[in-house]
């Protein structure tokens, strides 16, 4: 069983800074797809950002030039770096984990092939 516990949430203007952090309990975390989610308020969960095992990473349209994915294995964490936020990006974002080998892990959908999951943490943007 792997346990995400993400941080780093918060309330930001617009075109400001947070970055997300999710920490894995699972020393073969280094292994897995590893991937970032939102949700907003009567919205689907949508897609964010998505690093395979050897780093290569992949973005939503709506986030690409403004967020970074990233992950470090010595400390068995994923970060999500989001730049000029806007208040569009309001959510509750979500990491997420694939316990097993996924070809599509770097095609941004919705999560359904994701086993682990974290809490979430808010992140809120204002005009």
């Amino acid at each position: 069983q792997v346990h995400l516990v993400e941080s780093g949430g918060g309330s930001v203007q617009s075109g400001g800074s947070l970055r997300l952090s999710c920490a894995a309990s699972e020393y073969t975390y280094s292994s897995y797809c590893m991937g970032w989610f939102r949700q907003a308020p009567g919205k689907e969960r949508e897609g964010v950002a998505a690093i395979d095992d050897d780093g290569t990473t992949s973005y939503a349209e709506s986030v690409k030039g403004r967020f970074t994915i990233s992950r470090d294995n010595s400390k068995d964490t994923v970060y999500l770096q989001m730049n000029s936020l806007k208040p569009e990006d309001t959510a509750m974002y979500y990491c997420a984990a694939v316990g097993y080998t996924l070809e599509s892990c770097l095609v941004i959908g919705v999560g359904d092939e994701y086993n682990y999951w974290g809490q979430g943490t808010q992140v809120t943007v204002s005009s």
